[in-house]
C-alpha cells in the first residue's frame, strides 16, 4: 500500500523551509517514541539545505536524540570527497556538524576515487557502479532480516525542474531498476555520473516528503498531480507507505488548480 500525495502550500521559501523543519523534528521524536530510534533520508538542493539550517537552528532541535537516529542520503554527485558538489559536504555544514549525531549512524554515498601521479586509486570508488553496490550493502546491514533495505521514517526529496527526483530523470533507466541503489550516467544535470536510491527504496519508507519552492518549479508540480507516470515525471513515483506529502511554496504550486 502507497499513501496518495497530499499538497501543503506555504506563503514563501523562508516558512517552507521552517515549517518542514519543525514537521520533521516531530516525525522523528514520534519515530523515537514509538521504536527508540528514528531514520532520515536526506536531500540536497537549494531548500533542502535551507530546510537543514532551519533544524539546526529550531528551538527545538534538541529534543530529538540525534544519536540514535539514522542518516541516508537520497542521492549523491559522483565526484571527489571534497567537493563542495556533494550533498553529503552541504549537508554536514549545514547542520550536521553541530548536531551530537553518532558517525557510525550517518551513511553517506561512496566518493570518486582520486588519482595519484602514477594512476593508482586512492581511497573512494572507481565508478558509480561500485560505490551503489556499496551503499545497497549498508542498507541491507540495517534492514530486518530478510529485507534489503530499511524502512525509513522519512524520505527528503528535492524536485527538478522536469520532474526528477534524487537523480532518477525523466526516461532513464534507473526509473524501472529494481536494486536498491543504481548508478546513473549521463544526467542532463551535471555532474553526469551520479548514485541514487531507486523507488523501490524510497516506498519503503513510512513518509516520503516532496519539498519545492520557486516557480521554475512551478511546472514540474502541476505535471506531477496531472495524472502523469514515474517515466515522464519520476516524482510521480515517490509515495510513501503511510504518507506522501508535497510541501510546496506558493510559488511553485502556483500552476496547479486553484481549490474551492
Amino acid at each position: 500500500m502507497t499513501a496518495e500525495p497530499q499538497l501543503v502550500p506555504h506563503r514563501d521559501a523562508g516558512i517552507l523551509a521552517r515549517a518542514a523543519a519543525a514537521r520533521l523534528i516531530t516525525r522523528l521524536i514520534d519515530g523515537q517514541a514509538a521504536r527508540g530510534e528514528a531514520s532520515v533520508v536526506l536531500t540536497g538542493g537549494g531548500i533542502g539545505i535551507a530546510l537543514l539550517r532551519a533544524v539546526r537552528t529550531s528551538p527545538a532541535v534538541d529534543a530529538v536524540d540525534w544519536s540514535k537516529v539514522d542518516i541516508w542520503w537520497g542521492d549523491e554527485r559522483f565526484v571527489a570527497a571534497d567537493s563542495p558538489d556533494r550533498n553529503d559536504r552541504q549537508a554536514r555544514e549545514a547542520l550536521l556538524e553541530h548536531i551530537p549525531v553518532n558517525p557510525r549512524r550517518v551513511f553517506p554515498m561512496g566518493h570518486r576515487a582520486a588519482q595519484t601521479a602514477g594512476g593508482v586509486a586512492e581511497g573512494g570508488y572507481a565508478d558509480p557502479e561500485s560505490a551503489a553496490a556499496a551503499y545497497a550493502a549498508l542498507l541491507a546491514g540495517r534492514a530486518a532480516p530478510g529485507a534489503v533495505f530499511p524502512v525509513f521514517d522519512v524520505v527528503l526529496l528535492g524536485l527538478g525542474p522536469e520532474g526528477h527526483v534524487a537523480s532518477l530523470f525523466p526516461n532513464s533507466p534507473a526509473i524501472v531498476a529494481t536494486e536498491p541503489v543504481v548508478a546513473v550516467h549521463d544526467c542532463p544535470k551535471p555532474p553526469p555520473e551520479r548514485v541514487s536510491l531507486t523507488l523501490p527504496t524510497i516506498q519503503s519508507a513510512r513518509e516520503v516528503w516532496v519539498v519545492v519552492a520557486g516557480e521554475e518549479k512551478a511546472e514540474a508540480v502541476a505535471a506531477s498531480f496531472s495524472g502523469a507516470g514515474p517515466i515522464d515525471v519520476p516524482a510521480t513515483g515517490a509515495v510513501g507507505r503511510e504518507r506522501t506529502l508535497w510541501l510546496a511554496d506558493r510559488a511553485a504550486a502556483s500552476r496547479l488548480p486553484t481549490r474551492g
